[in-house]
């Protein structure tokens, strides 16, 4: 439930305590008091759901004062037997708890820039020294849920200032942080990537899958009651960062030193996360009823709310076919995985070794023209196996290239078989070694 502090002139009480009734409000106290003019003091406990539709019958009354209490409370009636049926009865947010809140969290920029910038320390630091869990701790306080999130409720609701405003702070804090990477990356004169850039600059076919999901996860926690929500906001948050603020450090520190195809990955990135977390989440609000229809907070408009909807679909389509069509640059990370089990298919069809292990993966080199597959098998002869190691290696080798080469994933496959033997002992040195 939710406490509301109503002020209203003197004799208006009872009408404030009237609609609250008509709205199952609970704990309900009248007081008399005094500002400029004699006035009534009103408290009130009313659900989640109705707090709408409750503030928008108080909108009638004269010269009325709302001081929204955005946490939860606990409002026991008696009997005593029913408390515990009272403390379970838990709802969702209302819709236009859930815009002010969004309205309000796009008032400060010091504290916002801030964290944008201490989180391209932390994601440079992390991409630097290869150390994963800094990765983790820049996702911790990049800013950038925020206006993610509030840019898919100002398109749920139609709120075009809005809109306006939260897609102004999301590249805004991509830029402080972008700006941060590049410039640390100048300062301390890096010249070539390092591997934990690699890796997250190599994007899967199915990239598009995570912001859907974080988008869904961080609607869903904006939705719910912090009472009833067994996932915690920074969690959340995380999910959201986690696919911006990686991007956001690779792009600047790749611009330094001059990786563009790299720039280029960290850019279709950021801009997909962005459509995917705005669809879903916008698409998920309005499931929950979030719209300016049938309110009087008529700064949302049904006309924004379907175009933002349909640009952010089609550029989303746009960008899923940019992947598809550009290949291999876009779809690196589900190519590797691709290759990976047709090596395995090949080795076993050729049936001169067994497979011990094989990684295949994009090199480092940015050789121009060529996108290179490094493939570094290990395998076992095969028992009855007469051919030498050389022939072993060679054949599977040839075998490997073709059969890549035909699969069209327009990359040049350099392959390295390795072809090791089983230790072998004689049953004297093995009496001797015992001896």
């Amino acid at each position: 439930m939710r406490q509301l502090i109503i002020q209203v002139p003197r004799g208006n009480g009872k009408a404030v305590i009237d609609i609250a009734i008509s709205h199952n409000g609970a704990n309900l106290a009248q007081f008399e008091g005094n500002a400029d003019e004699p006035i009534d003091l009103v408290m009130v406990h009313i659900s989640n759901q109705k707090v709408g539709e409750f503030v928008e019958q108080l909108q009638d009354l004269p010269k009325v004062h709302i001081s929204l209490i955005p946490t939860g409370v606990i409002a026991l009636q008696p009997p005593a037997s029913e408390a515990p049926q009272q403390v379970v009865d838990v709802e969702e947010r209302s819709p236009i708890e859930i815009f002010l809140s969004g309205l309000q969290s796009v008032g400060s920029w010091r504290g916002f820039l801030g964290y944008a910038a201490l989180a391209g320390f932390v994601v440079w630091i992390g991409l630097y020294t290869n150390t994963t869990y800094l990765l983790v701790a820049a996702m911790l306080i990049a800013p950038f849920a925020g206006p993610a999130m509030n840019t898919a409720i100002a398109t749920a609701w139609g709120d075009r200032p809005l809109l306006g405003r939260s897609i102004f702070r999301y590249f805004a804090a991509l830029a402080v942080t972008i700006f941060t990477t590049w410039l640390l990356s100048l300062i301390l004169q890096q010249e070539i990537p390092t591997s934990l850039m690699l890796d997250n600059s190599q994007i899967s076919a199915v990239a598009v899958i995570l912001p859907l999901a974080a988008g869904a996860a961080g609607a869903l926690n904006l939705v719910q009651s912090e009472r009833s929500s067994l996932v915690s906001g920074a969690a959340t948050g995380m999910l959201v960062a986690a696919s911006l603020a990686p991007p956001a450090g690779i792009i600047g520190m790749s611009s330094a030193i001059g990786r563009w195809d790299m720039v280029i990955s960290g850019l279709f990135l950021l801009f997909l996360q962005l459509c995917g977390i705005n669809l879903s989440a916008a698409l998920l609000f309005r499931i929950f009823g979030l719209s300016a229809q049938g309110t009087r907070y008529q700064r949302g408009k049904q006309k924004v709310f379907f175009s933002a909807l349909v640009i952010t679909i089609m550029v989303l389509a746009g960008l899923l076919t940019w992947q598809f069509i550009n290949s291999p640059n876009l779809q690196r990370s589900s190519l590797a995985q691709r290759a990976n089990a047709e090596v395995q298919k090949t080795v076993e069809q050729v049936g001169l070794a067994k497979l011990i292990e094989s990684n295949v993966r994009f090199t480092r080199s940015n050789i121009v023209g060529q996108d290179t597959l490094l493939c570094v098998i290990y395998v076992q002869r095969q028992p009855q196996v007469t051919a030498s190691n050389q022939e072993i290696s060679d054949r599977l080798t040839q075998s490997i290239q073709t059969h890549l080469l035909k699969q069209n994933f327009n990359v040049t496959p350099l392959v390295d078989v390795n072809v090791l033997e089983t230790p072998t002992f004689s049953k004297n040195s093995t009496m001797e070694n015992s001896g």
